[in-house]
């Protein structure tokens, strides 16, 4: 289907005023109807880990799959064409016709806020996951949407920053990691980013014409991020849906424009026409259907792609478990207990359960001794209250009573909830004419003692206990970014000393900041409990008699909602609170320490030479603890190996700066990110690009180049059990005139196989692998050595190869 050639004859059917209707969307999730054309409205989701639909609600569920990085660390196509399949099977399932995601921003720098929801800091990894990705969602007839195009990798200042990046690194690196997307899988969509890159936005800039469309042969809709349409200008490029809506930069202005000949009305057609084929391949024009579901099961999936993307760090031959030889287990964490299971910002989704690691660890343990402690507070600003405790106080049923009022009083709306975390975002609730928004729960405290209770939120709010006002303050988001003070807002509490089991009856009253800009309206609340005020020696204490009372001790660190999230990036690389005090604690009282790292990018492990093993598991999905269950018994293998590197210390990430200055992030590291921006300074990190352990050996032999387009090996399992190993196969030329870097991913694959098994493979090489951009795809004729071994820096193998 050729949108650029199709739909002629219901084109001309359109008014000028109905062609630009559909340009922008009737709402913030959907776009306009036609009904005069057999054109239905199209719902577009955030999705990137898990499909939230139109609304941000409890009562309307969604399957929460392990964060981008976990795929990522799978380096797995077939999972991640899977993970797309389940994807689209959500997007149906909740009427659904685009999928905002893949995030194939690369991982620049490890500071960067949405590092947890992209895939990797190299380009080829990046683009083959994508492509796969890509691939599986349009499978099942729902548009996916790689973003954000492009040199997004940064959140502070992320709506008016400019990235200055030269031509070669642009093509070389940032838009290397979306070209496969678009030229093999046939994305339906790209989604345009708010930054500018070299001087224009991306929303106004010739980038989404070449290479996008000239060089790729991209036929689909170039979507706007929220908000990132700014002016009638933008309708000048190949910039084709303008979201959210109804109120947006085109509409009317747009008309005049092209009345007035300032901009042609071939440019319209042209992006009506890309709007219908969109909706043709999505089964939402008159004519065209979807293609039949999959059975998926979508809950067994995530907890699969938890374990293929779990990567074991360190290993002192210390897993797996044998399950029968564990009578004492003392599993330890903030993060053990409440797990993150995806990051913050609009990638969150809302799942019916969570299975956390000492859920997953007690189901799989049932005749062992499994303690828990505390260990350390990760947790910043009120958590929500668990429903358990919560009791509607009209209905008497489980949950809460939250109510819109106008300023008079009058109730505009009325609703039971289900959660004390709430988000009202693109729903029919009258947030824009709300002067005071209630929320009503009957609390019956779990423990007994001084708490702190309040809201996360932004506005003026008053916090009562049994009628009584305990305070009355004022939120105020940090900075300006939408989506950090929506989705990461600030806390108020107040003291309050409970009973256990005696019932409070809990009111917020929140009087939300005025409607303004696109994004007006939009309002989120969470109501609950701040960490308690104990003692931080005290926990660690009590964590340090479990963990020598036990056989082991699984240490469970990470971070919280305030460190990774969209709308601002990370200040510090370092864990949270004292979890590097308590991890080093509880290793000196137990010689069998496990630490898993609940974090999904990487953090500094100052400890990790002092335990027996180390993984990192990232945010892991809804089926998080059952998955970390199976990779500590040995019932599979951890199928991870990194796809970023992850420092010593934080002094020595060559790449790390994201923040702009004057309005500027410059990527003067050229084509040396990540990995290769490493091996120029000789630095050696904690844990290198490809790194990953698992249960059994391999040895790699044999290795050989067939021609520029791949190259076979011989990989044997060497030890008593069956495993995946990733073989990892690079580039170098030392001897160049081109400004390279010391080594480049060429290409990889996995691999399986029982114990003693062997196989011959080819590994296929990435088309540009010997090409460098000056202007064009060039190549400089000469020897290239490849490289084949399991990480960066463990190749092996070598040979040459004579390229033309």
């Amino acid at each position: 289907m050729n949108a650029a050639t199709d739909f002629d004859d219901l084109l001309v059917r359109l008014s000028l005023e109905e062609k630009v209707r559909i340009l922008t969307g009737q709402d913030f999730w959907s776009t306009h109807p036609l009904p005069s054309i057999g054109l239905r409205s199209m719902v577009l989701s955030d999705g990137p880990s898990g499909v939230r639909g139109a609304l941000w609600d409890e009562r309307d569920p969604s399957l929460n799959l392990p964060s981008a990085t976990a795929l990522s660390s799978s380096w797995d196509l077939d999972v991640a064409h899977r993970y797309g399949v389940v994807s689209a099977q959500e997007a149906r399932r909740k009427n659904v016709d685009v999928v905002l995601g893949p995030t194939i921003n690369l991982h620049r720098s490890p500071l960067g806020g949405r590092h947890f929801e992209a895939f990797s800091e190299d380009p080829v990894l990046t683009a083959e996951l994508a492509a796969a990705y890509v691939a599986g969602v349009q499978e099942l007839g729902v548009g996916a949407t790689p973003k954000h195009y492009v040199a997004n990798d940064f959140e502070t200042d992320r709506f008016t920053a400019n990235v200055v990046v030269g031509e070669r690194t642009l093509r070389e690196v940032y838009l290397l990691a979306f070209e496969k997307a678009v030229t093999e899988s046939k994305a339906w969509l790209v989604m345009s980013a708010y930054n500018s890159i070299n001087g224009a936005t991306a929303s106004e800039n010739d980038l989404l014409e070449t290479p996008l469309n000239t060089d790729w042969g991209f036929d689909g809709v170039v979507v706007s991020d929220w908000t990132a349409v700014r002016s009638v200008e933008s309708a000048k490029y190949s910039q084709d849906l303008a979201m959210p809506g109804p109120i947006g930069a085109w509409g009317d202005a747009l008309v005049e424009a092209v009345r007035a000949g300032e901009v042609k009305e071939e440019a319209i057609d042209r992006k009506v026409r890309r709007i219908l084929a969109l909706a043709a391949r999505v089964g939402a024009l008159e004519g065209y259907e979807k293609p039949p579901t999959q059975p998926v099961d979508g809950i067994a999936f995530a907890r699969t792609a938890a374990a293929e993307g779990t990567v074991l760090l360190r290993n002192e031959n210390e897993l797996p478990w044998q399950a029968s030889a564990l009578q004492r287990v003392a599993v330890i964490g903030h993060n053990a207990r409440d797990a993150r299971t995806q990051g913050g910002g609009s990638a969150t989704v809302v799942p019916k359960s969570v299975v956390s690691p000492l859920d997953g660890l007690r189901a799989a343990l049932p005749n062992a001794d499994i303690t828990y402690s505390l260990g350390a507070v990760v947790q910043q600003g009120v958590a929500e209250l668990p429903l358990s405790t919560m009791t509607n106080p009209e209905s008497g049923e489980p949950g809460a009573r939250v109510r819109f009022l106008a300023a008079d009083g009058t109730e505009l709306f009325a609703e039971d909830r289900f959660a004390s975390a709430l988000v009202y975002l693109g729903t029919t609730a009258p947030t824009g004419e709300t002067a005071v928004l209630e929320f009503r729960t009957t609390w019956t405290p779990a423990e007994s003692g001084a708490i702190q209770l309040g809201f996360a939120s932004v506005g003026r709010g008053r916090i009562f206990a049994n009628g009584d006002l305990l305070r009355e303050d004022v939120a105020v988001p940090v900075g300006t970014d939408l989506g950090a003070a929506l989705l990461s807002p600030p806390s108020i509490a107040a003291p309050l000393t409970v009973t256990a089991g005696q019932p409070i009856d809990v009111r917020i009253e929140l009087e939300p900041p005025k409607a303004e800009g696109g994004l007006g309206g939009v309002v989120g609340l969470t109501v609950g409990v701040e960490p308690a005020d104990n003692d931080p020696q005290t926990l660690i204490d009590e964590a340090v008699a479990a963990a020598r009372a036990a056989d082991v001790a699984v240490v469970v660190v990470g971070t919280n909602s305030k460190v990774e999230s969209e709308g601002y990036d990370r200040t510090s690389l370092a864990l949270p609170g004292r979890q590097d005090e308590l991890v080093r604690a509880v290793a000196a009282a137990n010689p069998r320490t496990v630490v898993v790292v609940n974090a999904g990018s990487p953090v500094l492990l100052p400890w990790r030479d002092d335990v027996q093993a180390v993984l990192a598991t990232y945010f892991g999905g809804q089926e998080y603890g059952n998955a970390l269950a199976d990779v500590l018994l040995g019932q599979t293998e951890p199928g991870g190996r990194l796809p970023t590197t992850w420092p010593r210390e934080e002094a020595d990430v060559p790449v790390i700066d994201v923040t702009p200055k004057d309005g500027v992030v410059r990527y003067d590291e050229g084509v040396h990110i990540g990995y290769r921006a490493w091996l120029k300074a000789g630095t050696e990190p904690a844990y290198e690009f490809g790194h990953g352990l698992g249960y059994t050996t391999w040895e790699l032999s044999d290795l050989r180049a067939n021609d520029p387009s791949s190259v076979a090996l011989t990989v044997r399992n060497t030890g008593e059990r069956a495993g995946k190993h990733v073989v990892q196969v690079y580039a170098e030329r030392p001897e160049s005139a081109i400004d390279r870097p010391a080594r480049w991913l060429a290409g990889f694959a996995v691999v399986r196989l029982e114990a003693g098994q062997a196989r011959e493979i080819t590994v296929n090489l990435h088309e540009h692998t010997f090409e460098h951009w000056d202007g064009g795809w060039t190549t400089e004729p000469g020897a290239f050595t490849i490289r084949a071994g399991s990480s960066v820096s463990d190749l092996p193998l070598s040979t040459e190869l004579q390229v033309r």
